[in-house]
């Protein structure tokens, strides 16, 4: 028999308001589940509770919804993969990072586990995962306690590199049909899956990596599927000088004429469109308007491009002004919805000119309804009657969230995880007083990290220049053995 939860006396709730169709703040009632459903926000509940949850000194609102992440790869690659090392048109290219920090099916599996630990610490009840198939993914994914689409990424070619100076394109024989056939068996193991919590989403890896007909059949099968479709596109120069080399229109317009823009369609960063300050001297205007006409939806991560390539999306305000489906990922290492969240809102901030470039309620809704509706969906990303008990509690009494004015301005301009303290995800607890109960985040680490050694030697031996690890992945600080002579003497000098 379900049990009944009730959390009583909440000194705030982020309820859905459907008169007013968006989020709005209640204060002092309960918020009631039985099962996997919420059954009552707001007002005193009068049902029998299995289960009472004191609300004194709490928020409750909806778990956030992750539209795009890589739990399989980041956590593994921290402190290798922000080596300080422009490239082609100042962009830091991953492609040496992907050949030579190579990982094994283990790795991956280890990996995974602290990124969905960190998701579900940062109040992510729903995530987008997109890894290339490995042994063991479905049952990780599973019992992670996560809400979780898997997009298994296939692609008809990969991206080789000399140098940091440009990309050439490795095309498969088969045009990735292979990977593709994989793809889709991950996806039909997820949907089969007990729990109900799996879904999948097709995932043609990127738009250059991607032959027209694989793009326009994966997206075919989506729609014959009821899946949501998303790929990586406008995401870096050297590829939107690629596409156009190709085809004679920017990534964005050549997307559209294949016929793969439209309700369901996700795009992951879509930063480098045509209005783009990087973009000027391109010739048309008007790709925004073309994504809000379609219905296309995109990913915002902005971590990943302000650390690696000094890029932003000019500007998320505007996206979302236009009616453009916006919703936020955690795509790198940390995996923190609520950090992600606030550069976001600040990034949006400068790239806009505007202190009004993005509130603390655009982000908000970006990382919830506008996740939710990305994957069509209007049963999460929202605290109602009849929709999944997806829930987070926030710890009004932490340090980090006084003194408080209101709760989305402390835990956006101040607490993010720290502040999470309790998360259900279909109605079964996850996180308890912030702790992650699915998964052993301590363990998890000191697992991955043992792995991240192994991996560090092997990549050494993978490295095509036979550098050392340092030369591949260089520290920010010189290092000495001693300190110098100049320094010990000052040192002597200084009074006692």
């Amino acid at each position: 028999m379900d049990q009944t939860i009730v959390i009583r006396k909440a000194d705030w709730i982020i309820g859905w308001d459907i008169a007013l169709g968006g989020h709005t703040y209640l204060r002092g009632g309960d918020v009631a589940f039985r099962g996997d459903r919420i059954v009552q926000v707001g007002g005193h509940f009068e049902g029998v509770a299995d289960r009472e949850i004191v609300g004194a000194g709490k928020c409750v609102m909806p778990g956030l919804v992750d539209l795009h992440s890589h739990p399989y790869s980041e956590p593994m690659n921290k402190g290798f993969a922000t080596a300080e090392v422009a490239g082609q048109n100042g962009e830091r290219l991953w492609v040496n990072d992907l050949i030579v920090f190579r990982k094994s099916d283990d790795d991956r599996r280890k990996s995974a586990a602290v990124a969905y630990a960190e998701m579900l610490a940062s109040g992510v009840t729903t995530a987008v995962d997109i890894s290339y198939p490995y042994e063991g993914w479905v049952e990780l994914a599973a019992s992670s306690g996560l809400r979780v689409c898997l997009a298994p990424a296939f692609a008809g070619g990969n991206w080789e590199q000399d140098d940091a100076f440009g990309v050439r394109y490795a095309w498969k024989e088969d045009d990735g049909r292979a990977a593709y056939a994989a793809s889709v068996a991950v996806i039909d193991a997820a949907l089969a899956e007990a729990s109900g919590r799996l879904s999948g989403m097709m995932m043609p890896a990127q738009v250059d990596t991607c032959s027209e007909a694989l793009l326009r059949d994966s997206w075919q099968a989506a729609q014959e599927r009821g899946l949501r479709w998303q790929t990586h596109a406008a995401q870096l120069v050297t590829e939107f000088q690629e596409i156009t080399r190709r085809h004679g229109m920017t990534p964005i317009r050549w997307l559209n004429s294949i016929g793969v823009l439209a309700p369901g369609s996700i795009l992951a960063h879509c930063i480098l469109l045509d209005h783009h300050s990087q973009m000027r001297s391109w010739g048309t205007r008007g790709e925004l308007e073309l994504l809000a006409e379609t219905g296309t939806a995109v990913a915002h991560c902005p971590t990943i491009f302000a650390r690696q390539s000094g890029l932003a999306l000019e500007d998320f305000g505007r996206y979302r002004g236009l009616g453009i489906p916006v919703g936020i990922g955690t795509d790198t290492f940390p995996h923190n919805m609520l950090e992600e969240m606030r550069l976001a809102m600040l990034i949006a901030r400068v790239t806009s000119a505007r202190v009004d470039g993005a509130s603390i309620a655009d982000v908000f809704n970006a990382a919830t309804i506008d996740g939710a509706k990305a994957l069509g969906r209007d049963d999460i990303g929202r605290i109602a009657v009849g929709a999944k008990a997806d829930i987070v509690l926030l710890n009004l009494d932490h340090p980090s969230m006084l003194p408080l004015s209101d709760p989305l301005t402390s835990l956006l301009h101040q607490a993010a995880d720290r502040a999470v303290h309790d998360v259900f995800v279909d109605g079964r607890q996850v996180v308890a007083a912030g702790q992650v109960l699915t998964i052993d985040l301590p363990e998890a680490t000191r697992a991955l990290g043992l792995a991240r050694e192994t991996m560090a030697r092997r990549a050494v031996e993978n490295d095509r220049k036979r550098r050392t690890l340092d030369e591949i992945a260089p520290l920010p600080l010189p290092v000495r053995s001693h300190v110098t002579k100049a320094v010990a003497e000052d040192r002597q000098r200084q009074p006692h």
